[in-house]
């Protein structure tokens, strides 16, 4: 063994990086770090002559691929993107599916149509527990499953109803 004049005689002192839990001496504390910005991405899905979806991204030109379904022709733009984005895997993909009229029609008023039921909805679970706190407090005081037929509901609801009411 050769004497290199670190007092090891040729011997190597290996250290072993430290595990990924534990933060380094000079590591930034994680809330330090810097967001980082990911970018978007418009996506234009088009349907072709012969049935196949077809995939550009907006801005990055020659970047197009094809699926048989709208979903399909989703995962293979990532891959396209790949070859032409840095990071495409965690790029925002904001897709633009361009239907006929009478299709994008029906889907506006299905979306304006779901929104009003949502709204009737958390309406409908407001008046529900109000009910239920009249019938089951003050003067009345009536049972759950008394309550319950008359509201029309299991009498496991309407004891949900009061839990959620005395929160």
């Amino acid at each position: 063994m050769l004497d290199d004049g670190t007092g090891t005689l040729g011997r190597r002192h290996w250290t072993w990086p430290a595990p990924a839990h534990r933060a380094r001496p000079g590591a930034v504390p994680r809330e330090g770090m810097v967001k980082e910005i990911v970018k978007t991405y418009r996506v234009a899905y088009e349907r072709d002559e012969s049935g196949w979806w077809v995939a550009s991204v907006r801005g990055v030109r020659g970047c197009h691929t094809q699926g048989r379904t709208v979903d399909e022709a989703r995962r293979r733009i990532v891959e396209a993107m790949e070859l032409f984005v840095a990071d495409a895997r965690r790029a925002k993909i904001v897709d633009e599916v361009k239907l006929p009229a009478n299709a994008a029609r029906a889907l506006r008023t299905y979306a304006t149509l779901r929104k009003r039921a949502d709204d009737e909805e958390r309406r409908s679970a407001r008046a529900a527990r109000r009910a239920v706190r009249v019938l089951r407090r003050g003067r009345l005081k009536m049972s759950a499953r008394d309550a319950a037929r008359l509201l029309g509901l299991s009498h496991q609801r309407v004891h949900q109803l009061t839990q959620d009411d005395a929160d």
